[in-house]
């Protein structure tokens, strides 16, 4: 059984960048990062921020210090790998053996796997979120890394056509499942319904902006933050024809289960099952 826990996010979490300091206080304390440092082990845990994917990684790591001070944490690294001799450095694996927190920064989500996957960086992070009481954070690139088949690119303008989603090999920190993020915001519905037309034996989830799922033992998933997720379910698929199609041709599928969760709803993978909060939780 999986000892860790993988909290995948949508992008653009609250980070407190409000102008008025009570709203910086009030939004953050009760969002998405805040349930990542519960999770981390509270205050004091030690929260290493990898913002490979990123372009501008100075400022990605900058925000994500503010963010995490502003919520009383201070043991805070940040670390930019760059090649995979790099990410194999002495330093680099013992920041990383002794995070409580890893935390993976939105950007190109092809830069982490291009300069991270299959190193010792890679071996250790894989073993200790298997075998270890630790959290694994991503936020958009950093979210969407963590599949196994991992989507790379694809305009939702050419939706649904076969071969418009990019994919290659992710970390496989959780091969069950696909993640697409900025899902309802860019208008990713296409581009995800092609991954499990392809895969379908994968769940495809599909994260909004400010949202997120704790996922417990590598299967039972807790929708936070403030908007939606999406799951793609193609187990009961009654038509399917990628397999036959050539590229660029317009897709069918038929019997594509479809979830709409929100905060405090919960599924679990293996089951393929959903509880759903009632009327009156969910207006508490």
């Amino acid at each position: 059984m999986i000892k860790g826990t993988l909290i995948p996010i949508g992008g653009n979490e609250d980070k407190g960048f409000h102008k008025a300091v009570r709203f910086r206080l009030d939004y953050i304390s009760q969002g998405i990062l805040s349930r990542v440092v519960l999770e981390s082990g509270g205050k004091d845990s030690k929260i290493l921020v990898i913002t490979t994917a990123s372009g501008v990684p100075e400022i990605v790591g900058k925000n994500y210090i503010d963010a995490f001070n502003l919520l009383g944490c201070h043991n805070i690294d940040t670390l930019f790998i760059n090649s995979k001799e790099e990410a194999d450095f002495k330093e680099n694996l013992e920041l990383l053996k002794n995070a409580d927190c890893i935390m993976f920064s939105g950007g190109n989500q092809s830069k982490i796997t291009t300069y991270i996957k299959n190193t010792q960086f890679h071996k250790v992070l894989l073993e200790r979120y298997q075998n270890e009481k630790i959290v694994v954070a991503g936020t958009s690139a950093g979210a969407m890394c963590m599949s196994m088949e991992m989507i790379t690119g694809g305009s939702s303008k050419e939706s649904f056509i076969k071969s418009a989603t990019k994919m290659r090999e992710g970390m496989s920190l959780i091969p069950e499942i696909i993640i697409d993020t900025h899902f309802i915001q860019r208008g990713r519905f296409g581009r995800l319904s092609e991954a499990v037309a392809r895969y379908y034996d994968r769940i495809g989830i599909g994260l909004a902006e400010d949202t997120g799922l704790i996922i417990k033992n590598g299967n039972y998933c807790e929708i936070i933050g403030s908007g939606m997720v999406i799951v793609f379910d193609p187990g009961k698929l009654t038509h399917n024809n990628y397999d036959i199609l050539k590229d660029g041709t317009p897709l069918t599928m038929t019997n594509l289960i479809t979830h709409v969760l929100s905060s405090g709803d919960r599924f679990d993978i293996e089951e393929r099952k959903v509880k759903v909060l009632s009327i009156e939780e969910h207006m508490l």
